[in-house]
């Protein structure tokens, strides 16, 4: 026999031996509680993790029928099989019409139980991995690996392996398009919860009015609009990780419920008062100064600790510019196997100017759209210094210049582009800037030699 597995199933019956039995069947595969009424298993299906219901249809308080639908109305998710000796098509017809995923009478083997009951917990996988891949799709993956060799990368690498077997909260903090969501999505799949769903939510794209509705989700009839019962991003994360982008977004009010669920590790959805278990890791990303924002009332002090277990700040692309070239290079091969195409390569001169010259406001996003748009229209299988854009001085340097240093420094390098376009040819430089041929000579400090 293997290890007990994680899921839990709920019998519900007013005979003891078929309550013992289906225990004596069950107990060694997977967690089970039994209930002989219909009030009794209500109590425990609030208090526990159903997963399965084995249910029966004629209970001394309240019918089957009555009681499965109380169950889906709780938790839509949950899979039911209905357990009956009366032989009547119409109630299987009903029962299946409610939500029940299979009817079986009575008596039945030991291997059709067995059966049934695996193919609900697959049914109810399929559902909750639908759900998953539904939440993956408002999210935009950049990449799958991180990429640096930097001593402050690796040293975040190493402390991901650290903290990633811990269920401690984690807060990000860094620069937008730093790769704060690829540092989180790292930590879980290193952690036990790998296997379990990583559910983003960007805090910043979700009104004020939808963020409780979002998170804890909400029971039919809960506010106008509420048509039907559904499940939040916490329950859609059981067992696995929360990642909150740009969690200063949150009004304050949110906070201090964001807060509770991760001190009590339990929520209620809008429109129930039944109490849910929040089994999930949270993961919160910013780019801004919380400590400011505290100043400022903006921020919760106390949220901020509570996130703040295992802090990472993760560093702009400016400060690791040695991981220029290895990024490139990464997002060259990244393209050119999406789109089935040969793979292209950027020219010496061309990395040395992305790698020195330019400071990377955008940072590493801002690196891997333009690899994107360079392989797009550049035609010729090398990348050269002539298909970039105009990088620019670095910001350090222009913030020493004055205004007329700052002119003439964009002057001389705008110049030094337009002759690279046309392979430095000066009267084609100089018609393409609108300038006679000696003017351009002169900025250039060039004897005329009629090229």
């Amino acid at each position: 026999m293997g290890s007990k597995r994680s899921e839990m199933i709920l019998v519900v019956d007013d005979e003891l031996g078929i309550r013992q039995s289906f225990n004596m069947i069950l107990k060694d595969d997977y967690k089970i509680i039994l209930a002989s009424t219909g009030n009794e298993a209500l109590e425990l299906f609030k208090a526990n993790p159903v997963d399965i219901v084995l249910l029966d249809i004629l209970l001394p308080d309240m019918g089957g029928l009555e009681l499965l639908e109380k169950f889906k109305e709780t938790d839509p998710t949950v899979e039911v099989i209905m357990v009956t000796a009366v032989k009547e098509v119409a109630i299987a017809v009903k029962a299946i019409k409610s939500g029940a995923y299979e009817y079986i009478m009575k008596p039945f083997t030991i291997d059709d139980i067995l059966s049934v009951i695996q193919r609900a917990l697959e049914k109810r996988s399929l559902i909750k991995e639908v759900a998953y891949l539904r939440n993956e799709l408002e999210v935009r993956r950049p990449f799958e690996m991180m990429v640096g060799e930097d001593p402050k990368m690796r040293e975040i690498f190493d402390y991901i392996t650290i903290i990633a077997q811990s269920s401690g909260t984690v807060l990000i903090q860094g620069e937008s398009g730093t790769g704060k969501e690829l540092v989180a999505r790292a930590i879980h799949n290193r952690s036990p919860r790998k296997s379990e769903p990583f559910i983003v939510m960007n805090c910043a794209a979700i009104p004020i009015t939808l963020m409780e509705s979002e998170i804890f989700g909400y029971n039919k009839g809960a506010f106008t609009g509420a048509f039907s019962t559904r499940i939040g991003k916490l329950e859609m994360a059981n067992k696995g990780t929360v990642f909150l982008d740009d969690v200063d977004s949150m009004d304050v009010k949110m906070q201090g419920k964001l807060l509770r669920i991760i001190q009590d590790k339990e929520f209620e959805r809008l429109g129930s008062s039944k109490v849910l278990k929040a089994d999930v890791r949270f993961i919160a990303a910013s780019n801004k100064d919380l400590k400011t924002l505290i100043e400022q009332s903006e921020f919760r002090e106390d949220l901020f600790y509570r996130l703040n277990v295992f802090p990472i700040k993760v560093p702009p692309l400016r400060e690791r510019k040695k991981d220029v070239p290895l990024l490139l290079e990464h997002f060259t091969a990244l393209y050119a196997k999406q789109t089935g195409k040969e793979k292209k390569q950027f020219s010496e001169d061309a990395v040395r100017m992305l790698t020195v010259e330019y400071e990377w406001p955008g940072n590493v996003r801002e690196l891997q759209n333009l690899v994107e748009r360079l392989i797009t229209i550049t035609k010729d299988p090398v990348i050269r210094s002539k298909d970039l854009p105009s990088v620019g001085p670095r910001k350090a340097e222009i913030r020493d210049m004055t205004l007329k240093e700052a002119v003439n420094t964009f002057e001389r390098q705008y110049i030094a582009d337009v002759l690279e376009t046309v392979g430095g040819n000066k009267s084609k430089a100089a018609e393409k800037l609108g300038i006679h041929r000696n003017t351009l000579l002169s900025k250039t400090n060039e004897p005329d030699s009629n090229s």
